[in-house]
């Protein structure tokens, strides 16, 4: 089950599509789907989540808290729609893309890919790129 709330003015759409799509995803990566929360929030909002769990003091597009139990992935995502309208603007994408991306991105994580190494890092961005030309 996907479920999907926003404290900004961004309001999901495409929600049938982008569920079979993740689902999708997760199969093809030996998992199965559980409870998967997104939250679209702002700057201000993720930054303090990420002051208050991770004690990073930066901005970023995507948290990702894991409640996955053995194959079957569970978790919050929560989403900066403002990072992602900029970072869709410095990468000359659609923020459609963008948000995808970033919500492949955060799914990725849950199925067990990190990013903080230039090898995971490339690794990750293959799968998401992978993914984001599966979407029809």
């Amino acid at each position: 089950m996907i479920k999907y709330f926003s404290s900004t003015d961004f309001v999901i759409t495409s929600k049938d599509e982008l569920a079979v799509w993740l689902e999708s995803a997760t199969n093809n990566e030996g998992r199965t789907l559980g409870e998967l929360v997104f939250n679209f929030c702002s700057d201000e909002s993720l930054s303090k989540i990420n002051k208050e769990f991770l004690n990073h003091d930066t901005l970023t597009d995507v948290i990702t808290f894991d409640y996955s139990t053995l194959n079957e992935i569970s978790g919050e995502i929560f989403i900066s729609i403002d990072r992602v309208r900029e970072n869709a603007s410095e990468f000359q994408q659609s923020f459609e893309v963008e948000i995808r991306r970033v919500m492949i991105h955060g799914l990725l994580h849950l199925c067990g890919y990190n990013d903080k190494t230039t090898k995971e890092k490339s690794l990750m961005s293959d799968r998401e790129n992978f993914y984001l030309d599966s979407f029809s």
